[in-house]
């Protein structure tokens, strides 16, 4: 058998995966891969899967699997798997950092000093405690910021239309997300129906000066029209680690005020890749009965 390893983890997973077949980093060698493997660089699109006659089984180590044509797979009968176990630690502890940098005024405090500036009376510093975080899906990383923003004394409410209850926060309605909360952190799948959520509409309906948080994926926010709000004034800030296109080149972002950007590093935690090889493993045993 022939795994595809197609995109970067832990450097002992080639090691851990030669029990299971012949491993290869070779991308040409696709048509032969029974399995392939991948985080997000790769996409397993229609084109790739029509050139891998022999494919049976696609793991994407990460959450979701919006980068593969989970449909046209299982029309070939290939299954697909990912690993969304792995990454909740993370993904919550990055959210939870935007969450601290933004009204810490982090990342501008640091490029000031380096400058030769002294900002100490313009950048004024606001706390979470008492504080409302609105969490938009109330899924596994959603749970561990909630435990985190718990912590530091704020107010958790959140929505989940599949979600009635939750020990860590207050299940509302959506509108109530976005009326009541200072900050908002997006943490759902991209589907049709939360691609484009967050959108000039939407923020209108949001508190002004809310700052918005996402971790989940690009699409779901519209990105011309939340650079346009942070330019406006009516959100206070946008952190985010996934973008439509990646990298976002020509980005409006790039250039609009109280943007905290990092490049797509959600899930690249030292300890996270290591536990997505312990899923991949785990995987792989079941597939092959090892």
């Amino acid at each position: 058998m022939v795994i595809l390893l197609a995109d970067a983890f832990a450097p002992d997973l080639p090691g851990r995966l030669a029990p299971f077949g012949e491993l290869s980093t070779d991308m040409s060698r696709v048509g032969e891969a029974e399995v392939i493997i991948v985080r997000s660089k790769t996409k397993v699109d229609k084109a790739m899967i029509d050139k891998a006659p022999k494919l049976k089984y696609i793991i994407r180590g990460g959450v979701g699997v919006d980068t593969i044509d989970v449909d046209y797979a299982k029309q070939k009968g290939i299954a697909v798997d990912n690993t969304p176990e792995a990454s909740s630690l993370a993904v919550a502890e990055l959210a939870f950092a935007m969450m601290l940098a933004m009204p810490n005024h982090i990342v501008e405090a640091d490029v000031s000093m380096k400058q030769g500036k002294w900002l100490k009376k313009e950048l004024e510093r606001t706390e979470l405690g008492g504080r409302t975080l609105g969490l938009v899906g109330m899924g596994r990383i959603a749970r561990e910021l909630a435990v985190r923003a718990k912590a530091f004394g704020m107010k958790v409410i959140a929505y989940d239309k599949y979600v009635p209850s939750s020990d860590l926060a207050t299940m509302t309605s959506l509108n109530e997300v976005y009326a009541s909360s200072d900050y908002i952190s997006l943490h759902v799948p991209l589907t049709d129906e939360t691609r484009g959520m967050i959108n000039s509409s939407s923020i209108a309906t949001m508190k002004k000066g809310v700052r918005l948080i996402n971790t989940c994926r690009g699409q779901v926010v519209k990105t011309d029209e939340v650079a346009a709000a942070l330019k406006d004034g009516r959100l206070g800030g946008y952190a985010t680690d996934v973008y439509e296109k990646e990298p976002p080149e020509g980005s409006p972002l790039l250039t609009a005020p109280n943007a905290l950007l990092t490049p797509h590093i959600g899930a690249s935690s030292e300890e996270n890749l290591l536990r997505l090889g312990d899923s991949i493993v785990d995987r792989l045993k079941k597939y092959t009965k090892k």
